[in-house]
């Protein structure tokens, strides 16, 4: 009987010693730390494994209503601690899942008038801020 050379292949384990920049990074990070699959963590989320690819390779952003639920799974936040007021308005959306409309639908403002808010920092009137920062303090769980 005729011997064969049999070569035997495996997967390389997956690199998790990075440090993460982005949340697809830190999506990905965390995925090989609990070694699944994208397909699992796809249906974890309930977004496809398609977008899990993308967002891990950093080709596309989640929706808004999306951000909760990544935290979540993720077991903390990656974004870094918001400073300045468009930072603080962001990370209330993303925090609630909030697009523009409905962030300025319950703070009861027109959604171009948030949107200038954080596209510019500036809000005119003292006591509309007053009541900015109580409604991020709110939305944050400050």
């Amino acid at each position: 009987m005729p011997f064969t050379r049999i070569t035997l292949k495996t997967l390389k384990p997956k690199e998790t010693d990075f440090e993460p920049k982005t949340l697809g990074q830190h999506l990905r990070k965390r995925r090989l730390v609990l070694n699944l699959t994208q397909k699992q963590v796809a249906r974890a989320l309930g977004i496809s494994p398609f977008t899990v690819l993308n967002l891990e390779r950093d080709r596309t952003q989640p929706a808004m209503a999306a951000y909760p639920a990544l935290v979540r799974w993720l077991g903390y936040n990656p974004f870094p601690v918001p400073k300045t007021l468009q930072e603080h308005m962001r990370a209330a959306r993303r925090a609630q899942g909030w697009t523009i409309v409905e962030a300025a639908k319950r703070l009861v403002v027109d959604p171009s008038t948030w949107g200038e808010w954080e596209k510019t920092g500036r809000v005119a009137w003292k006591r509309t801020r007053a009541s900015l920062d109580r409604f991020l303090e709110a939305a944050l769980g400050e």
